[in-house]
């Protein structure tokens, strides 16, 4: 049985469609995401940057300018500049921020060494092994989000997790939502944590999770929304 050229080039181009099918549904089937419900934190509560700093091996450097953050607090005016709504119940109280794992993230666009990269589950991960230090993601970043390590960290590890890697001087670190614990079936470490259920972590491609039950149910906002880069950490109003 013989094929002419034009039913062979028909049939590859169907494989070839069938292929890239799978794969973007392949991409679109997980888009990690994180809600955080101000109203049910604790203000001297802190919990889930402990759990993060333990497992992650952040250290705890005392001089200003040279700390690492993966989670912090902020004010809500800083947090969320020109976005003062009404019917926040926490307006008045500070914010947890960390890295927005945006879907457009702008640190992506600018690293020179693909050191920071999108994953397909819309982690914005890092290469500490490929970062050369140049700081061009955090000068990206609109929301602070990224630490550089100006000294060895290591000294400043309280308990190391062996488990986790530690960085070097001269690298950009940042929240990763605990992707090695997600690789395991575990939450984030905070999520876990968090004693009053005020962090939901789940998957947005999936409508019946938990964290897409709750964003329909309730009003809710990101951060700096008018510049494009689609956070993935949402905020309940």
């Amino acid at each position: 049985m013989t094929i002419s050229r034009k039913d062979f080039l028909r049939a590859t181009g169907i494989t070839l469609l069938a292929v890239a099918a799978r794969k973007v549904k392949g991409a679109a089937a997980t888009r990690w995401a994180l809600a955080v419900d101000g109203g049910k934190c604790k203000d001297n509560c802190a919990k889930c940057s402990e759990a993060c700093s333990q497992a992650h091996n952040i250290p705890s450097i005392p001089q200003p300018g040279r700390d690492i953050r993966w989670i912090w607090k902020d004010s809500f005016e800083h947090a969320f500049p020109g976005q003062e709504d009404a019917y926040s119940a926490q307006r008045n109280a500070p914010a947890m921020v960390l890295c927005n794992h945006c879907d457009n993230p702008p640190c992506v666009r600018v690293c020179p060494t693909q050191a920071t990269f999108k994953r397909e589950d819309g982690i914005v991960a890092m290469d500490y092994h490929r970062c050369i230090g140049c700081r061009y993601c955090m000068a990206a970043c609109p929301y602070g989000s990224r630490s550089f390590n100006w000294m060895d960290p290591r000294p400043y590890i309280k308990n190391p997790n062996p488990e986790f890697p530690t960085r070097t001087k001269g690298v950009v670190e940042k929240c990763t939502f605990c992707s090695e614990r997600l690789a395991v079936g575990k939450p984030p470490a905070c999520v876990e944590a968090c004693p009053e259920k005020a962090l939901v972590f789940g998957n947005l491609s999936d409508p019946h999770s938990a964290i897409r039950e709750l964003l329909a149910a309730r009003r809710h906002m990101r951060r700096r929304p008018e510049l494009g880069t689609g956070p993935g950490v949402f905020y309940i109003l």
